[in-house]
């Protein structure tokens, strides 16, 4: 096919409308106060695309940390430093963009999605490594993960809202039990359930993973509801 098929579409001006962010977790309030604190108190050396990374890199070692747990339980103690990283990293750097008004909409948007894809691959999967869970349920945590991700990006495009929360919980929420998760891993791996021991993160997993699905199921009715009476054909 010839290169110049689609000169037009090469150079067109996109215009880009950002979608209303919808954060109405728990913490969202209190966490939306420390970011714009920090957000101005941000060395100007450092920028949003430092953050990302940050960001990006810690929670592919938390992952790490999981993994080695297998052999050494201290080092959840570690993942939990970095799973404070890259909450720090994950959300400061669009905060950091907006007190500074030096926002890329697109940019910021498709590299900080696209990194929380992989850096999800490498959470879960040294969850998965990590003797602490079943690998099925690390999987099944992660697919569940990324079918909510897709609906809210489809949202965003389509309703013009970002649902950065669900039912109150968020990304930093899901941080925090991860946290106390893994303090609790030090304790004790285990947990009963009816007098039955099972392992302490397959019970997590499994309320998570039905947590996520019904989360799935009930914006993906709302979501098609509102499109279909927003474009209902008459």
């Amino acid at each position: 096919m010839s290169t110049q098929a689609y000169p037009q579409v090469r150079n067109k001006q996109l215009t880009f409308i950002p979608a209303t962010r919808l954060q109405q977790s728990f913490v969202a309030a209190v966490e939306k106060r420390t970011l714009i604190w920090l957000a101005q108190r941000t060395p100007g050396w450092i920028n949003s695309d430092h953050l990302t990374i940050l960001g990006f890199a810690a929670q592919c070692l938390a992952g790490v940390c999981y993994a080695l747990a297998r052999w050494n339980r201290s080092t959840l103690l570690l993942g939990i430093v970095f799973l404070a990283l890259n909450w720090l990293g994950d959300s400061l750097d669009g905060t950091l963009a907006r007190v500074r008004n030096c926002q890329r909409p697109r940019y910021g948007f498709y590299v900080d999605h696209v990194a929380d894809t992989f850096a999800a691959l490498f959470l879960m999967g040294g969850l998965a490594l990590s003797g602490y869970i079943h690998p099925a349920i690390a999987f099944g945590l992660l697919i569940a993960f990324l079918m909510l991700s897709i609906e809210a990006y489809l949202a965003t495009y389509t309703l013009g809202q970002f649902q950065l929360s669900y039912w109150k919980f968020s990304p930093t929420e899901i941080r925090l039990l991860l946290a106390a998760g893994n303090l609790a891993l030090l304790r004790s791996p285990t947990a009963k359930v009816l007098s039955t021991p099972f392992r302490l993160l397959d019970v997590g997993g499994v309320i998570g993973i039905v947590g996520m699905a019904l989360m799935l199921v009930v914006s993906a009715i709302r979501h098609t509801g509102t499109l279909y009476r927003e474009e209902k054909i008459s």
